[in-house]
């Protein structure tokens, strides 16, 4: 195992944290919070087996996800809001994290599904290391918002199997409005290059996805033309290189005022346009959801269970 991941390398990266595009530059080891809004103790908010996943990375028995608190995106509609504006989650060390991961090996979950961890790569790699060596032989699962430096994603190279990133936008001006981020598009596409090279091709045992990538995009009311133009970048720049998830879930949050396009759920023909447009360029290797999706229901107690 690469001998980088030390306490003394992850402390070098919280003194001047530039993990993220946001390149805030604040000693987190002495509580500083930058965008993410967390210092440089690991935060996390649920870890349990989650069946709500393509069906590639849950299977049967569920996907074995770590929730982390904290985001450095913050889109207006986030589902997981509770926990990406640090409202509720539990400190632990990288070793309780090891912990945390063998024990849902030992609850058979299907893979280690890692939910917002960019700004706790450094710690994340070092729970790992320790996991590894005692005996953590799952596939690992990196689920991004997409919004991720390169230099961030090396430091994980080896130790992701399956990256699971959105891609979110491809238009500066929605990114911005949305997201406040009009660099997502360009970092989002690097990202998922570097993401593509360390996983390569997709690869499945009995079903279930061992290794590749499986990019998300959320389809947003009154954007499905901006959802087609997505779809078409990621078929065109990667074929069957990588699956295309098309997420219908969108559910309209509460205090969405200043947003009134927004709150409101997807409609269907919204959604069969941008289904049928990745038909048509000749998308195969994709995921669709069926049936009613957008319920607040399907979003998960941050409660910090099994943390």
């Amino acid at each position: 195992m690469n001998e980088r991941y030390t306490r003394k390398w992850m402390e070098a990266l919280m003194e001047d944290c530039c993990l993220c595009p946001r390149d805030c530059h604040v000693n987190r080891l002495r509580g500083e919070k930058g965008y993410c809004g967390q210092d440089a103790d690991i935060r996390a908010a649920r870890a349990a087996l989650h069946l709500w996943e393509e069906p590639c990375i849950s299977g049967e028995t569920g996907s074995g996800t770590v929730f982390f608190s904290g985001c450095s995106l913050g889109c207006v509609y986030c589902q997981n809001r509770q926990i990406a504006d640090s409202r509720t989650g539990k400190k632990i060390d990288a070793e309780r994290l090891a912990e945390i991961f063998l024990e849902l090996q030992s609850q058979k979950a299907m893979n280690i599904n890692l939910v917002t961890a960019g700004h706790f790569v450094p710690q994340t790699a070092i729970a790992l290391q320790i996991a590894k060596k005692q005996g953590l032989h799952i596939p690992v699962v990196y689920n991004s918002g997409g919004y991720e430096k390169t230099e961030t994603l090396r430091m994980l190279e080896g130790l992701i199997d399956i990256y699971l990133p959105d891609l979110k936008y491809v238009d500066p001006v929605l990114s911005e409005k949305y997201s406040a981020a009009p660099d997502y598009p360009g970092i989002a596409k690097t990202a998922i290059a570097e993401m593509v090279r360390q996983a390569g091709k997709p690869a499945f045992s009995d079903g279930q996805m061992t290794g590749g990538v499986i990019v998300r995009h959320l389809v947003l009311p009154g954007q499905a033309e901006a959802s087609k133009a997505a779809v078409r970048y990621l078929y065109e720049a990667y074929g069957n290189q990588i699956y295309i998830s098309i997420l219908n879930q969108y559910t309209p949050m509460p205090g969405m005022e200043k947003w009134p396009e927004m709150n409101r759920k997807v409609t269907e023909r919204e959604y069969d346009a941008v289904v049928d447009d990745a038909i048509d360029i000749g998308v195969e290797q994709g995921f669709i959801q069926e049936g009613e999706t957008a319920k607040e229901s399907f979003i998960p107690a941050f409660d910090t269970t099994g943390i």
